[in-house]
């Protein structure tokens, strides 16, 4: 007797749009990170391109914010791979909304952006412990090259 399994078909096209919130369950870590970042002052961000017109047409600083703390909170600090996961990852894609900045467009960013970062970075973080979400311990980061040493080996 043949197995009877559930309907499977991954041509199926849906009749309505999905809300790309729903893709994650409640308490997920993307919900808190957006919802925080919405309620953050970002004025220094959009001062920034305000003086540009409109023939620029950025990317909207909200959601490069969300995709760097997310990438951060998450061990992804590289803009490539940042970029990468704004393709295949369902939590990147929830916060970016549809958004595919370039990698450059990321690094460009961050770097135009380093000193609000590091504000809203402690912005975030805190409520993000007060809650339980993160623990925080020391963390230090050692980007130092070191060039391989030959040992000399007696025999």
């Amino acid at each position: 007797m043949a197995a009877n399994y559930l309907p499977y078909d991954p041509q199926q096209m849906l009749l309505l749009p999905e809300a790309m919130q729903d893709w994650l369950p409640q308490g997920h870590l993307t919900h808190f990170i957006s919802d925080t970042v919405d309620m953050l002052e970002l004025g220094a961000f959009h001062a920034r391109y305000d003086k540009d017109g409109p023939r620029n047409q950025p990317f909207h600083p909200a959601m490069m914010v969300k995709a760097l703390i997310y990438g951060y909170a998450t061990g992804v600090f590289s803009s490539r791979k940042i970029a990468r996961k704004l393709h295949e990852d369902v939590a990147f894609r929830v916060l970016a909304a549809g958004n595919f900045p370039a990698h450059r467009t990321i690094r460009d960013f961050r770097a135009l952006h380093l000193l609000e970062l590091s504000e809203l970075f402690v912005q975030v973080v805190r409520p993000a412990r007060e809650t339980g979400l993160v623990k925080l311990g020391t963390i230090a980061v050692y980007g130092t090259k070191v060039k391989p040493m030959r040992v000399a080996t007696r025999r």
